[in-house]
């Protein structure tokens, strides 16, 4: 029997299991100042992704008009960041 180590089991568990969008939004919550500045961060309401698609709310008209445009960029940086292509669409409510 071959031997893994934890952290790779871990990760091959998430993969499998429905968990692995639940933290890769607690993931994008902790680096989202980075990825997208202090300003966005603050008014940015909630994230949160569903199968492959990344939900931004705010309550801020002219910032959701502002993040309206930059959906690829925010998808380009989100992956980025996690390491893999797992946000197709960006939808800001």
């Amino acid at each position: 029997m071959a031997e893994i180590s934890l952290q790779d089991a871990i990760q091959q568990f998430l993969k499998k299991s429905r968990l692995k969008n639940g933290i890769q939004a607690l993931r994008i919550e902790d680096i989202w100042e980075e990825i997208m500045g202090k300003t966005v961060s603050k008014y940015t309401d909630k994230i949160q992704i569903i199968n492959t698609t990344l939900f931004i709310s705010t309550s801020v008209a002219p910032l959701k008009n502002e993040l309206l445009y930059q959906k690829g960029k925010i998808m380009e940086r989100v992956n980025e960041a996690l390491g893999e292509k797992t946000i197709k669409e960006v939808v800001i409510k």
